[in-house]
């Protein structure tokens, strides 16, 4: 992997040194390489990770042979050998990925290109003879890619910290995508933090004139790709043996063209399903141990090592875990801010950098079992939202809504907030949150509705930032997948089209990188992913059993017993940590007259919410975690501008 970065001057030529101060702020995702190509008004730089050619003949910004094209790319075409053989003959000057995809868009164009690729991908390439720079993205996803206009300047680049070199007055946070942050703990795509700078979004490529570029004004970006597109086709036809026995064939693979590295690599093994199966494939194509690589804790509530050793001890893996204290968690928060180059409240991301960082001391490619949930229905809250709209849906909703505002009235919370002290089981405080909570639930005009809540963090964030108005999302715009679609299968196609790329895909991502490691998803090689979008429902949850596919490929390799356990996840005992070791820090960043000062927010309601906390009446960690990492991540930014 690596990092890239550009610029498109309105009225003056490409700034050679502004161009290899941006590229430099992402050294991080590119240890190895550096280079800057400007020509007129147009500057490319790049930062190199080293993978597969690691001569200098892999070295970028690159020209193609006939000169026309410069690019400068991020990723992996995980089929290029076979893009090669399709390409006129020539003489090739090394055996790197970016010199097949330069030379594939020079004889295909981008679109076909594109359709034909394979891969992780984010690159931008410039074309010298028609004055176009065109900027793509892979299918799902997985590599990110920043645009917009800063100024009087079009830039992009592989993060949001590479526009810190801009000057500050050209970004202004927005309060609408803080807004939104507030309700889903990341900024959904196109969107981001800052207003006119947007993410390029999952299967788009997008084309500016560099000779006409128009201040302020962006194309629409072309679709080569879309999951909702894939959804939509013919269910798969086959037994469910045939239908196991394809999606095998397709991990295979993916599985084994993610293996073609010059550099060692390995796999997170964390002992579920996805990450199972993962290695379990890694070690039938591989002649040698693979190597696989998990943190531990030291609470066994959130300690996945066990699980992890004993399925790597079952298939030979060549395996390494670091069982961590919680003082080592704790010390690593103050660095959260800097991992991500904008504010995100994905806590789980602590200890995905640090098993990348165990990791990169030993491999420098890692592939993970991500997106196995979303394909194959594992979310629990999948089942859990069925269940609970089947119960109430036979309800008139006028009537669920009288039943809410009771619930919600006074005199029941009062009931509710007094039944511990009267001797009834249970901590103060939580007999009246599921009263609330079940108000909430009762007054859903539809499951969608209740969807997203369950996704939602804040549920009114828009009364909580100061100014601003929510955006539309996958999950309340209904643009964005057809209403035919049922909502069993739908809730898995948002969180395949929203959650994926803008949560997990971004955590991974960004915890990886830091560390100068690359993180592979086999499970969302976009043909695998074409294919398990039409699965009939009894080959992903048939009877009622969440992966029911994937358990039973698992089965062929590790026993049942060894994997079979709830569904853990991977996360901190954020609640109570607020409320102990972390509540000095965060009592300072939401204290009342530092908020009021910053101006981004009400504070009553964010006081309220602490307050509750502190008090244990309530957990409202996931709520406060978001406020505490935007504070955390301006604090950051503002440090960032005054270098």
């Amino acid at each position: 992997m690596c990092g890239v970065v550009g610029v498109v001057e309105r009225g003056g030529l490409a700034d050679v040194a502004l161009v290899s101060s941006m590229r430099d702020r992402l050294a991080h995702r590119g240890p190895d390489d550096a280079g800057t190509w400007c020509e007129d008004n147009v500057g490319l730089g790049h930062r190199r990770l080293s993978i597969i050619d690691l001569s200098p003949e892999g070295h970028q910004p690159m020209t193609s042979a006939d000169g026309r094209f410069v690019i400068v790319y991020n990723g992996e075409i995980y089929n290029f050998a076979q893009l090669r053989e399709q390409l006129p003959r020539r003489a090739w000057r090394g055996h790197s990925d970016t010199e097949i995809l330069l030379e594939a868009i020079a004889a295909w164009g981008i679109d076909t290109t594109l359709r034909r690729c394979a891969g992780i991908f984010a690159f931008a390439i410039y074309d010298r003879a028609q004055g176009e720079l065109t900027l793509a993205r892979d299918q799902l996803g997985v590599k990110p890619l920043y645009y917009g206009w800063c100024g009087q300047r079009f830039v992009f680049a592989s993060e949001l910290g590479a526009f810190d070199s801009l000057p500050a007055e050209d970004r202004r946070v927005s309060r609408d995508s803080l807004s939104t942050f507030l309700r889903f703990s990341q900024v959904p795509a196109p969107h981001t933090i800052y207003e006119g700078i947007h993410k390029l979004q999952a299967g788009t490529w997008l084309r500016i004139g560099t000779r006409s570029a128009v201040r302020g004004a962006l194309p629409e970006p072309v679709v080569y790709w879309s999951a909702a597109d894939a959804v939509a086709r013919p269910i798969a036809a086959g037994d469910f043996k045939t239908i196991e026995n394809e999606v095998l064939r397709l991990l295979r693979q993916s599985v084994s063209s993610q293996l073609v590295a010059d550099v060692p690599v390995g796999a997170f093994l964390s002992g579920g399903v996805d990450s199972s199966l993962v290695v379990a494939l890694m070690q039938e194509c591989s002649g040698r141990p693979v190597k696989t690589f998990t943190i531990g804790f030291e609470r066994t509530a959130y300690d996945e090592a066990p699980a992890a050793r004993r399925v790597a001890a079952h298939l030979g893996t060549d395996h390494t875990d670091l069982v961590m204290g919680e003082r080592d968690l704790l010390d690593t928060v103050s660095a959260l801010a800097a991992l991500c180059d904008e504010p995100f409240g994905d806590s789980s991301i602590l200890p995905t950098h640090l098993v990348s960082r165990l990791a990169q001391r030993h491999v420098t490619v890692c592939l993970s079992g991500d997106g196995g949930d979303e394909l194959f229905w594992g979310y629990t809250r999948y089942a859990l939202c069925e269940a609970l709209w089947a119960r109430i849906q036979g309800i008139p909703l006028g009537a669920r809504r009288f039943g809410a505002a009771a619930l919600r009235s006074r005199p029941v919370q009062a009931v509710g907030s007094w039944l511990p002290s009267l001797g009834f089981p249970g901590r103060r405080g939580r007999v009246s949150d599921k009263l609330s909570r079940l108000a909430d639930l009762l007054g859903y005009a539809t499951q969608a509705d209740m969807y997203l809540d369950f996704m939602s963090h804040w549920k009114t964030p828009d009364r909580v930032v100061i100014g601003s108005r929510e955006r539309a999302s996958v999950y309340s715009d209904p643009a964005h997948w057809s209403a035919a679609l049922p909502m069993g299968r739908r809730m898995a196609v948002q969180d395949l089209l929203a959650y994926l790329p803008n949560d997990i895909l971004t955590k991974v991502d960004r915890a990886s990188m830091r560390v100068g490691l690359e993180a592979r998803v086999p499970l969302l090689d976009h043909r695998l992913v074409e294919f398990c979008l039409t699965l009939p429902e009894h080959a992903t949850r048939g009877a009622g059993e969440p992966k029911r596919l994937m358990k039973r490929l698992l089965a062929r390799y590790v026993p049942p017993e060894l994997t079979n356990r709830p569904k853990q996840g991977f996360g901190v005992p954020m609640g109570e940590w607020l409320r102990g070791p972390l509540k000095g820090w965060a009592t300072d960043l939401l204290s009342p007259t530092r908020l009021a000062a910053d101006g981004y927010f009400e504070v009553r309601p964010i006081l309220a919410k602490l307050e509750q906390h502190l008090k244990a009446e309530a957990d409202w960690s996931a709520s406060l975690w978001n406020v505490l990492m935007f504070q955390s991540w301006d604090d950051a930014r503002k440090r960032a501008v005054a270098v």
